[in-house]
């Protein structure tokens, strides 16, 4: 069995990032992406994580289900059906 190996690259300007994990690690890659862009002594930015991680979404299928972890679309909200700042008050 061949285990295929993803790759995904950002130029910026002289810097080059290159992350490199296979569909079993997709969780792990995204979570890299935030470790980069929170790090004030990299020039990686947020918006270069949101791009980065939004093309590892749309081409690595999510082998981990993510959903099991608790994602909030799964879990009605309390303020389902209610629209005005008065209801939440209340």
């Amino acid at each position: 069995m061949s285990q295929d190996i993803n790759v995904l690259a950002l130029v910026k300007g002289e810097e080059r990032y290159v992350f490199l994990f296979d569909d079993s690690h997709r969780t792990e890659a995204l979570r890299t992406l935030g470790r980069f862009a929170s790090n004030p002594e990299l020039s990686f930015t947020w918006y270069d994580a949101a791009v980065l991680s939004q093309k590892i979404r749309q081409t690595v299928p999510d082998t981990q289900g993510s959903h099991a972890h608790g994602n909030a679309s799964r879990v009605p909200s309390p303020w389902a059906g209610r629209n005005r700042v008065s209801d939440r008050l209340s």
